[in-house]
């Protein structure tokens, strides 16, 4: 395997390959028309917004899948035997200690879709779905598409370090009309890795109050070194209420693959499911998910050194330059979560603004429904040269604000 630098430090030009960091962020970012003309051309923003990687993906995961392709039918393919649900368990079991059964497990196109269709199977009409805020905005999103009303607990920030505010979760899950959280460890934005503690404190009001909870875990391979990682699921283990959303596709690359893990274990939520999905996956992606889970170690744990470093990097650059900015380095993801609300007007639409005065794309604490005035999320998952340039833009565009 190359070393770790030439690996990670390689800049890969993703222009003609319909990446959705250089093509997708108009009309997801701003309107389709914003007019983003100011220090820098748009062909030479830098992406920093969209959770995927600059990293060019495993070896062995790319072996798997030009391996597949040397059989010369790509036909309707499905989860067909028990190679890949095995090394998914397997993975869970040796990272996590977590052995969940091997029928209650499903899949889904990602985890967004999974979190569009179960909000619309789980909740009636005048039913409410409870989230932790900032949050993730397809928390949102997936809520106001089913017509199902959102409510909101924020979280406590207490020097960097976000914490559930329990008793106002206690409140808001006891409403009998409230039927579901949506919950997220780790943690999107924050970064958090939600101790036992705190996962048995959430969990135990959620249930108490007949809630079911949809654990997304999406993040959960992308641990610093220090930090340890407990599934939801295995802290509740006589409970069927709670739905584990994981995928390869934060941790090795393959967001667009379109394939993600959901435990259900919930004979009727599961059955239900099943007969509204269409159990036919690509066959690529079915061969790159397993090789993710049986050869993908070491290239994730090279990964996770080369995120540790970028994010020291980020936290010294700040500490030099804005020292006003609060940065935590999150226990988890590959996304840093920037407090400028010193440098910056409570009312500032920060994406738009650092596309115009930096030309990096980012997204502002706008984006995370509620409790995120003056935050942006940095995507830190790209080589260090073009980390580099894009902390050099922020700071000066930050710099000359005033």
């Amino acid at each position: 395997m190359a070393t770790l630098h030439s690996q990670f430090d390689t800049i890969i030009n993703r222009k003609g390959t319909n990446a959705m960091s250089l093509s997708g962020y108009r009309g997801y970012l701003f309107e389709v028309d914003e007019d983003l003309c100011g220090k820098y051309p748009e062909d030479e923003f830098i992406p920093m917004w969209v959770a995927d990687m600059e990293f060019a993906i495993a070896p062995e995961i790319i072996a798997a899948m030009r391996n597949r392709l040397d059989h010369p039918l790509l036909g309707y393919s499905m989860v067909a035997n028990q190679d890949y649900p095995l090394a998914f368990q397997n993975w869970c079991i040796d990272r996590y200690q977590w052995k969940f059964n091997l029928e209650h497990l499903v899949y889904s196109k990602g985890v967004v879709p999974a979190l569009f269709n179960l909000i619309g199977l789980i909740c009636k009409p005048d039913e409410k779905v409870l989230i932790v805020t900032p949050s993730y905005a397809f928390f949102k999103h997936s809520a106001d598409y089913n017509g199902i009303e959102l409510v909101c607990s924020d979280l406590i920030n207490i020097d960097g370090k976000y914490q559930m505010n329990l008793a106002d979760i206690e409140e808001k899950a006891s409403d009998e009309k409230c039927v579901l959280a949506l919950f997220c460890n780790p943690h999107n934005p924050t970064g958090r890795v939600w101790s036992e503690e705190e996962l048995l404190e959430f969990g135990k009001r959620c249930l108490d109050h007949n809630l079911t909870i949809i654990s997304d875990e999406i993040h959960c391979d992308l641990l610093r070194k220090n930090q340890e990682f407990t599934p939801m699921a295995r802290l509740f283990p006589n409970s069927d209420r709670i739905i584990t959303c994981m995928a390869p596709s934060k941790t090795f690359n393959l967001a667009g693959n379109l394939f993600a893990n959901l435990i259900i274990p919930n004979d009727d939520l599961r059955k239900r499911y099943s007969d509204n999905y269409i159990p036919i996956e690509n066959p690529l992606s079915i061969v790159a998910a397993e090789a993710a889970y049986t050869r993908g170690r070491e290239w994730l744990s090279q990964l996770t050194d080369y995120l540790d470093s970028n994010f020291h990097y980020l936290s010294e650059q700040l500490a030099m330059h804005l020292p006003h900015a609060k940065v935590v380095i999150p226990e988890s993801t590959y996304l840093a979560w920037v407090n400028l609300s010193h440098y910056s007007n409570k009312d500032e639409n920060l994406t738009l603004f650092f596309a115009r005065k930096a030309g990096v794309l980012l997204e502002g604490g706008e984006m995370f429904v509620t409790n995120a005035d003056g935050y942006i999320r940095l995507n830190l998952a790209c080589p260090r040269a073009r980390l580099e340039e894009g902390i050099r833009r922020i700071v000066k565009a930050v710099l000359e604000m005033g």
